[in-house]
């Protein structure tokens, strides 16, 4: 079984797109978990309204705002199956997702791997990016650079085991990532296989300065590093990372196709 994450905090305007997506699986030996940080908005009657009708979503909701990286904690403790990915409350799988993912994974004996996928605003249309990266990723590559998107994450529980992050409020993907790749390379799938959303008021920061103060945590918290060390790996980090979006990012790639996701299985 493969156990999906998916944290979530006032994305009731979008969760039932993602939940829809992950519904759409051509796998179908999946289990959804959803963990609310005390969402104010709609999320809850959505989720509900879902579970009604798909016994594989479990939910919860945390006794008071705790923030993305305890709250995904709490998911990947209740996690029951060998196969772990990622899918946070607004972003998009395509059908094939799971399918692929896995199939690619168990034919190579793969523990920890990552797919390309393309961009999408808040009206679900096509951005014309889509995002890659290196085929394989070590220990060295990740702390250099955040090479997968959250939502084309999957990797074996068997070998890579329970993970547990630091509470620190940005980066908590890569905190993950950064834990994942002691035990394992992560691997490229080339397939564009998920949709992630842009939204307004996103927490990532757009400054250098503002990437640097939210990459120190990562390391100085989350790795628990020495002040010089973890300073150091922050500045490769921004540069890794300005390198991706420079050899890695394509722009005005034609992804009309990708609308599909949005419309199947309703």
């Amino acid at each position: 079984m493969v156990s999906i994450i998916t944290p979530t905090y006032n994305c009731g305007r979008f969760i039932g797109e993602t939940i829809q997506s992950v519904v759409n699986q051509t796998y179908t030996d999946w289990e959804m978990i959803i963990v609310d940080d005390c969402s104010t908005d709609e999320t809850r009657q959505v989720v509900e309204q879902w579970m009604r009708r798909e016994p594989r979503i479990r939910y919860y909701i945390n006794e008071k705002n705790l923030g993305a990286a305890c709250t995904r904690n709490r998911a990947l403790r209740e996690a029951k199956g060998r196969w772990v990915a990622f899918l946070d409350s607004d972003d998009l799988w395509l059908p094939e997702k799971l399918e692929h993912q896995l199939q690619f994974m168990t034919e190579h004996g793969y523990s920890f791997t990552y797919h390309e996928y393309t961009e999408i605003n808040e009206q679900s249309e096509p951005l014309g990016v889509k995002v890659s990266g290196i085929s394989r990723v070590g220990k060295f590559a990740m702390f250099a650079c955040c090479w997968p998107g959250c939502l084309s994450v999957m990797y074996d529980r068997e070998k890579i085991g329970l993970i547990q992050i630091a509470d620190i409020r940005k980066n908590n993907d890569t905190a993950m990532w950064l834990k994942a790749v002691r035990k394992a390379p992560c691997y490229l799938l080339r397939e564009d296989l998920a949709l992630y959303r842009r939204r307004q008021g996103s927490i990532t920061p757009v400054s250098i300065w503002g990437k640097i103060k939210a990459h120190y945590p990562l390391f100085r918290i989350g790795e628990g590093m020495p002040a010089i060390v973890a300073w150091f790996w922050t500045f490769m980090n921004v540069g890794g990372n300005a390198w991706k979006k420079l050899f890695y990012v394509s722009k005005n790639v034609r992804n009309s196709s990708r609308q599909s996701v949005l419309t199947g299985g309703q």
